[in-house]
């Protein structure tokens, strides 16, 4: 069970966000993530709590921010319920789309095992339901992944295998590069890997989720 922190900043200012102290595991029926976030003083900012199936959609998600709650599923697409800081009022939203992305290192996982990309295959398009800080407001994303390497790295512990994606934002071709070794991120825009107690998860082995109904295609 990997357990450690990455710290957060500002993908373009660099200043720092904070830190995200994190565990997760996969299991015979999924994946699940489980975080606390804290601000730069430490003080606490937040939560993530994501588990996904074993195709890697969305089966429970709840996030806390700023006294903002959203918790949501894969159903019928995605559907969540957003509660403001006072409790008095609940909006629920629903996307045709496969997932959820978020400023959590946690989605980029979550996205990766959901797509089942094949290093140098075409890049591949996904709609997703960004829930954005600070009071995480929810808008539909598109989104192009593509699997540019996949090489393996000795270390103390044995090879690790890191996977280099391109992400592309298709409504503003904006272009990052995520690295991935099994159920950790190694390092993306804002998120660095400060500190690993047990070496990444390895997930078995599996046919994708290409012929489901609401699996990305590709463009």
């Amino acid at each position: 069970m990997p357990r450690g922190r990455y710290s957060l900043h500002d993908p373009h200012d660099h200043a720092p966000l904070g830190e995200e102290h994190f565990h997760c595991a996969p299991g015979p029926s999924g994946w699940r993530y489980v975080a606390q976030l804290t601000h730069p003083d430490g003080g606490h900012r937040g939560s993530v709590d994501l588990a996904v199936d074993a195709l890697g959609r969305p089966i429970r998600l709840e996030l806390n921010a700023s006294g903002w709650q959203v918790r949501g599923a894969a159903v019928d697409g995605v559907t969540w319920v957003r509660t403001d800081p006072a409790g008095a009022e609940a909006t629920e939203g629903n996307v045709r789309a496969p997932g959820f992305t978020g400023a959590s290192p946690a989605f980029l996982v979550a996205t990766a095992r959901l797509l089942r990309l094949a290093p140098g295959a075409p890049a591949t398009r996904v709609r997703l339901v960004a829930l954005t800080d600070p009071v995480l407001a929810a808008r539909t994303v598109d989104q192009a992944w593509a699997l540019l390497t996949r090489a393996e790295h000795p270390t103390d512990s044995g090879p690790l295998v890191v996977d280099e994606y391109r992400v592309t934002a298709l409504d503003t071709g904006e272009v990052h590069t995520v690295h991935i070794a099994g159920d950790v991120v190694l390092s993306a825009p804002g998120i660095e890997l400060e500190h690993l107690e047990t070496p990444p998860s390895v997930f078995p082995e599996g046919d994708g989720p290409d012929d489901e109904p609401d699996a990305p295609h590709a463009p």
